[in-house]
């Protein structure tokens, strides 16, 4: 899928109206929805604990903290790409303490081209973590199987007395004689014996 056909949610951490308005104009709901509003930093935990967002985007200062934590906190979750809007007085000294976690600063004011191409960059880093996930995904997938295929070993070992080279083939040629994966083997063998 392209990045001009992906759907991006969006959490907007904003206690300014009028920035508010002015930036969902930039955002068509053909490419960021649902789009969340919290208007500070406890509206905004609370949205992150009812589910996920790709993007968080925080308009600093906010009524209840300035939201530097609340911005580490929130890239270091899985999921979200985090833009920190500030002051330009304190761009230089908030970039130093949240690049480091993946945040992505930028001094107000802001221009309509410069959002929108950091709106770009949050889509590219987005995708970067959705590949990432997917791999970690495939990574405890396999990890599972093995840990399953080795209590299958194991089991095979204590009730049909193999060795491990053995109950290792057993396993390897009913899946190839079965057309099926050796964790299925491994699963039925585990139901069978426990």
């Amino acid at each position: 899928m392209s990045l001009k056909e992906r759907v991006y949610s969006t959490l907007i951490v904003s206690a300014a109206e009028r920035f508010n308005r002015t930036l969902v104009a930039m955002l068509p709901t053909s490419k960021y929805s649902p789009i969340h509003f919290a208007s500070n930093i406890s509206a905004a935990k609370r949205a992150l604990t009812e589910r996920s967002f790709d993007f968080v985007i925080i308009n600093s200062p906010l009524p209840d903290d300035v939201g530097t934590r609340f911005a580490i906190d929130s890239a270091n979750s899985k999921e979200s790409v985090v833009l920190l809007m500030v002051g330009a007085e304190l761009q230089e000294e908030i970039y130093d303490k949240v690049a480091e976690h993946g945040v992505f600063v930028l001094s107000k004011p802001i221009s309509k081209q410069t959002m929108v191409i950091a709106l770009s960059w949050l889509s590219s880093a987005r995708e970067k973590i959705r590949k990432t996930e997917k791999k970690t995904l495939s990574i405890e997938e396999k990890m599972q199987e093995i840990r399953i295929v080795n209590r299958a070993k194991w089991i095979l070992i204590r009730e049909l007395k193999f060795d491990e080279p053995e109950a290792h083939r057993y396993i390897e040629k009913q899946a190839m004689d079965r057309c099926i994966s050796k964790r299925i083997i491994a699963e039925e063998i585990i139901r069978t014996y426990s």
